[in-house]
C-alpha cells in the first residue's frame, strides 16, 4: 500500500476521533466551537484523486454530523470545501498551484495562512447557515462563523506545527 494512502487514513481516523473526543466537547460561550477535522480536507495531497477527496469529504462530515446530531450540515460544508479547494489553491498561491509545488504542512507563510483563513470561513459559513437555516438570524451565522473561525484557526495552526515533520 502507497505510504501516501496510509497517512491519509490515518488522518483521517486521529482528526475524526479527535473531533468526537476532545473538540465537540469545546464550547467558547455557547457560541464558538473549533472544527479542526477540516484539516483532512485541507491538507490531502494537492495532486491527489479529486473524487476520493470528495468522498472522504463527505465521510468525514457524515460520521461528524452523527455524533453532533446536525443532520448533514457538516457533510453539505465539507463536500462544498473539498469542491472549492482547487479554486481556493489558485486564489492562495497563483501560479505555484499550478506546478503543484506547495505544501500546507510547512513554515506558516502569507499565503498558507490565506488558504486556511478561507478554506475554515467558507466551511464555517456554509455549516452554520445551514444550520441556523433562518434569515432573520444572519447576525447571529455571522457572530458564529467569525468566534468559531478564530478558534479553528488557532487549533488548526497548533495542529500543523505539532505534526510536522522535524528536518535534520
Amino acid at each position: 500500500m502507497n505510504s501516501t494512502i496510509v497517512v491519509n487514513i490515518a488522518r483521517f481516523i486521529i482528526l475524526l476521533l479527535l473531533q468526537v473526543v476532545v473538540f465537540n466537547r469545546i464550547d467558547l460561550f455557547g457560541v464558538a466551537d473549533p472544527y479542526p477535522y477540516i484539516l483532512f480536507i485541507l491538507l490531502f495531497p494537492v495532486n491527489g484523486n479529486r473524487a476520493l477527496l470528495l468522498l472522504s469529504a463527505f465521510f468525514i462530515g457524515l460520521f461528524n454530523d452523527m455524533f453532533l446530531n446536525t443532520g448533514g450540515a457538516h457533510a453539505a460544508a465539507c463536500i462544498t470545501l473539498a469542491y472549492l479547494r482547487p479554486y481556493i489553491f489558485k486564489i492562495s498561491f497563483g501560479v505555484s498551484y499550478e506546478y503543484q509545488t506547495i505544501s500546507i504542512a510547512g513554515k506558516l507563510t502569507t499565503e498558507r495562512f490565506s488558504f486556511i483563513l478561507t478554506s475554515v470561513v467558507i466551511h464555517h459559513i456554509i455549516l452554520y447557515l445551514l444550520e441556523i437555516f433562518r434569515f432573520s438570524l444572519i447576525a447571529d451565522v455571522l457572530i458564529r462563523t467569525l468566534l468559531s473561525t478564530v478558534l479553528t484557526l488557532i487549533f488548526c495552526i497548533v495542529i500543523i506545527h505539532l505534526t510536522k515533520p522535524v528536518k535534520r
